[in-house]
């Protein structure tokens, strides 16, 4: 079983279509248009997802009105195409989507998107001509940016007003850049081509979003109806028509090749979702997560605006074979554009191995003894194929561990072992139950909800334990699945402590890809290809009864940091399955840790970050960056605008030193030496300290 890291949109797998319009579907009739491969694909969709989803409830009404809400939003999320008449004929069928799909009638999805070439159409011409008309960057207005915040415009006048400032802002955007540029130093190498004069760049854009929507194919129509339908049950769940398929078959057995980057769209914007360790971007260290690329040039081609592009062909824009080279045009966090290139590379397996190293605390911080083992744990890696072979050496993170704490005995010993699970996505189930194993003796430790409501316990088998000395287990919003199955078995043991962010992740759920066919034909092997369901199959509980899900796991110090304030968890993922809980399951509990040992270990380490000058700067910047995120509209004042990017760049900074804390080099060290891990460092002093009184006055 494996436990797939967390996603943000379905990551690179979904076909999402932004900004995008629809009109009126005269009368309250559908007709039949699909064809019955489509009809059929559509009722096993449909059938499995009650089936097989871990929440096994029905597609009903409920179900109906929230794929009418959340097809329109995928359409239209900044409500920049639709009118509140269209929105009227829609919500006629808010309660009879369910019972269409049933038997396989889509049309509504098909006569939908109809109406919205119509209206992009409309749009685009509107837009052409705003992009040519003079507008006055002196005037205080502003741009709502929050689709959410925004009703459905009441008349085309309201659409055109709206449109106005779009253009507007867009044209400033790309004024303003211009400008940066025009400021910076002359490099080296001069730029090859001048950079286009912002009208022409929009022009180019927008026609590229009028051909992109007339280019949908109907199986992309199809996905992303069934996707939407969905994502009505988990944000993890989704549609994969055949295309799709074959693109995610193709990008798992090429995953070793390419830049290094997991990309997602967000509002009609490529964004870098994460850096992978060891490739190609990683290397080159210049793009960083949450940038957004505009733009992809091959080495013999020319620039290929893709905003707005879908996030399937943006990959196959990007991906290439090793050694060649593909060029980016990046827009950073604080809106600055740069254009760099990469070569593609294989990544190199090996930077996502388990790591460590003994720190002797004295060379981090004057005054402070003693010896600290800090193991790194990219993912819970597990070669399957060694395993069910026999194999004595097959590569697994537990075994991994198993002999870096060998390791630190035959060097002598440490007092406390640090285990680095920060941006680890999670990995295979059975490493983390073995995991747990190397501190801990024998037990539950993680259970799980079956399809059929039947909860079965997962247990260490093992007896005894590697290492039985203080444990800190460090984390943050990213640390998601088989991470916070770890981090909740040490909390839960009262094994260790945990520290880092307010919580993990928040993801309890397992999703399983499986084919959309006709259950005899299967068995057969003889069926149409239809594509796949990506559906969330079950969810994990920790021994104490708590879903990991949604809440995740509490830290017990909590430590700034930029990541916390971002909106990465689960709980920020709409239609996110619910925190429940289960009965706690029979275990022990150790004596290392006690609310006085966590309440003193809160306490002091408070007063440590108070009185740091570093941290008191990096609370200020996160304020600034929660001020930024706040906002939900972006002014249309030329020198406003300029202000307000200025204090953006504050972000940026953040972000990156959160990057530079948190993500490892592969030939960087493994514990940075920065102030948040001298403060992981004190910490874990104190704990061994606290121990230490606590055994003594036990005597």
């Amino acid at each position: 079983m494996r436990i797939s890291p967390p996603s943000r949109a379905a990551c690179t797998l979904s076909v999402v279509i932004v900004l995008l319009v629809a009109s009126t579907i005269g009368a309250q009739q559908l007709s039949g248009t699909a064809n019955s491969s489509d009809q059929t694909t559509a009722k096993l969709v449909a059938d499995m997802i009650s089936k097989y989803h871990i929440s096994q409830k029905h597609i009903d009404d409920r179900i109906s009105q929230l794929l009418l809400k959340r097809l329109l939003k995928d359409l239209d999320p900044q409500k920049l195409y639709f009118l509140q008449s269209d929105i009227d004929v829609f919500s006629k069928y808010r309660d009879q989507l369910d019972d269409m799909i049933a038997i396989g009638n889509v049309d509504f999805a098909r006569q939908v998107f109809d109406v919205y070439l119509r209206r992009l159409d409309e749009r685009m011409a509107m837009a052409h001509k705003l992009i040519d008309t003079p507008h006055d960057f002196t005037v205080d207005e502003s741009l709502t940016v929050d689709g959410d915040k925004l009703a459905w415009a009441a008349s085309s006048t309201e659409l055109d007003d709206r449109w106005r400032k779009r253009i507007k802002y867009d044209l400033l955007s790309l004024k303003l850049e211009k400008l940066d540029k025009s400021d910076k130093p002359v490099v080296e190498k001069p730029v090859e081509k001048p950079v286009e004069e912002p009208t022409k760049r929009l022009h180019k854009r927008y026609d590229t979003i009028k051909r992109n929507a007339h280019d949908t194919e109907d199986g992309e129509i199809l996905e992303m109806y069934l996707s939407s339908l969905a994502h009505c049950f988990d944000p993890h769940s989704s549609y994969m028509s055949p295309n799709t398929l074959d693109d995610f078959n193709i990008q798992m057995r090429l995953s070793l090749e390419g830049i290094g980057a997991a990309l997602r769209s967000e509002d009609g914007y490529t964004t870098v979702a994460q850096i992978v360790a060891g490739g190609a971007a990683e290397k080159d260290g210049r793009l960083k997560v949450g940038d957004k690329i505009t733009a992809v040039k091959q080495s013999d081609g020319d620039w290929v605006d893709i905003v707005e592009m879908k996030l399937t062909k943006v990959v196959r824009q990007i991906r290439g074979k090793e050694g060649t080279t593909v060029n980016l045009r990046v827009v950073n966090v604080a809106g600055e554009t740069t254009e760099l290139a990469l070569v593609r590379q294989k990544i190199e397996l090996t930077s996502s191995e388990v790591k460590g190293e003994i720190i002797d605390v004295g060379t981090k911080i004057p005054g402070l003894k003693g010896k600290v083992g800090v193991i790194n744990i990219p993912s819970f890696y597990r070669d399957f194929g060694g395993a069910q072979q026999g194999l004595d050496d097959f590569k697994s993170a537990a075994r991994d561990v198993a002999k870096v704490l060998q390791s630190f005995k035959a060097a002598g010993g440490v007092e406390c072992v640090v285990v680095d699970l920060r941006m680890n996505g999670g990995g295979a189930l059975a490493e983390a139950i073995e995991l747990s194993g190397l501190f801990i003796d024998q037990g539950p430790v993680v259970q799980v909800k079956e399809q059929n409501g039947k909860i079965k316990g997962h247990d260490d088998t093992e007896a005894g334990l590697l290492y039985d000395g203080p444990v800190v287990v460090l984390c943050n919003r990213l640390s998601a699945s088989a991470s916070e199955i770890f981090a909740a078995a040490i909390k839960d043991y009262h094994r260790g402590i945990v520290v880092g962010d307010a919580t993990t992740h928040g993801k309890g759920t397992v999703q399983n890809v499986m084919p959309v066919q006709n259950q005899m034909f299967r068995v057969l092997g003889n069926s149409t290809n239809r594509g796949a369901l990506k559906l969330t199959i079950n969810q994990f509980y920790r021994v104490n009864g708590d879903s990991t899900q949604n809440r995740g796991v509490e830290s017990d110090v909590v430590l700034p940091s930029l990541l916390d304030h971002m909106d990465l968890g689960e709980s920020s993922l709409e239609n996110a399955l619910a925190f429940d809980r289960v009965e706690p399951a029979r275990h022990v509990i150790y004596d290392v840790v006690t609310p006085g040992i966590v309440a003193s270990l809160k306490d002091t380490s408070t007063r440590r970050v108070a009185a740091d000058t570093k941290f008191t700067e990096i609370q200020k910047d996160i304020d600034r960056y929660v001020e930024r995120k706040n906002r939900k509209s972006v002014s249309l004042n030329e020198e406003q605008l300029r202000k307000e990017r200025e204090a953006d760049k504050a972000a940026e900074d953040v972000a990156k030193a959160e990057e530079d804390k948190e993500t490892k080099g592969i030939d960087g060290p493994i514990f940075p030496d920065n102030e948040y891990n001298k403060e992981v460092l004190n910490i874990a002093v104190d704990y061994v300290q606290l121990l230490r009184q606590a055994k003594t006055a036990a005597r």
